[in-house]
């Protein structure tokens, strides 16, 4: 049974944040919404307003149950505060975890077979013709200069190593333009989208603008990702699960806590709430 009182939510910003008569300072709201990036300043108030008022809801709960802190220390030295202590010592005695049953691990697995498979993994090479559009001579004589090098790789593929080494701006040039393998993401999008179109052995069409100026691509071989087995990422699955139930274990408690505090300038959710997403 919580040991907060009588609730009343929903009567917006305009009066000060509290709980329980606990004020919180519009000045520690203000420096919290730093931690809250967001649309509007607006919105990363009203964030870290809720933040600071779960914080001394959680509190006040810990010091009713007279719960004693126990700060921890982490491997850089670094001390909770007993604050801190005090809502993890809350939480991880009022809010169980269960964890998660082996069927349960497999049913998320064959659910989300997409999720565990090796990233497919790329070999390319290419050409690059530093420029920058603020110079635009230079620029367009860097555009000029990728296509006629593009106009003799079409006629000559055989020589696309020994240009490479002999024209490309990349510190790639000494190995004939080879990037080496790398996965999705790991290079800027317009090179991603471009060499995703090719196949092994291909070349791009044109040369291909991004930030760093203008490339030659070509895909040298691409290596499909494999499904990774149930057991290689059961450790995986299971972390994720508990978390999971302990991210919802505590929105609930948080909630039955609330539906019996006096709030006032914030609306925290409500188990009501919480059933309907």
């Amino acid at each position: 049974m919580s040991c907060t009182i009588r609730s009343t939510l929903g009567q917006g910003h305009r009066v000060p944040v509290s709980v329980n008569g606990a004020v919180i300072a519009h000045d520690a709201i203000s420096r919290e919404a730093q931690n809250h990036p967001a649309p509007t300043p607006v919105d990363a108030w009203g964030a870290a307003a809720r933040a600071l008022a779960v914080r001394e809801l959680l509190i006040q709960e810990a010091r009713c149950l007279d719960l004693q802190p126990s700060p921890a220390t982490d491997a850089e030295g670094r001390r909770e505060t007993d604050e801190e202590a005090l809502i993890a010592t809350l939480i991880e005695t009022q809010v169980p975890v269960p964890s998660p049953e082996a069927a349960s691990c497999r049913r998320y697995y064959e659910r989300n077979r997409a999720r565990f498979r090796s990233a497919d993994l790329y070999e390319a090479s290419h050409i690059l013709i530093a420029a920058r559009r603020s110079e635009p001579d230079a620029f367009n004589a860097a555009r000029e200069r990728a296509v006629a090098l593009l106009a003799h790789l079409e006629a000559a593929p055989q020589d696309f190593a020994e240009l490479a080494k002999a024209h490309s701006d990349c510190s790639s040039a000494s190995s004939g333009g080879n990037l080496g393998q790398f996965t999705a993401g790991a290079t800027t999008p317009e090179f991603e989208k471009a060499l995703l179109a090719l196949k092994p052995g291909q070349m791009t069409s044109t040369p291909i603008e991004t930030r760093y100026g203008f490339h030659i691509i070509r895909l040298d071989r691409q290596i499909p990702g494999r499904q990774l087995p149930f057991e290689v990422v059961q450790d995986r699955i299971a972390t994720y699960l508990t978390e999971r139930s302990r991210r919802l274990g505590v929105a609930q408690y948080v909630a039955r806590l609330a539906a019996g505090a006096q709030i006032s300038g914030v609306d925290l959710p409500t188990p009501a709430s919480l059933r309907t997403h």
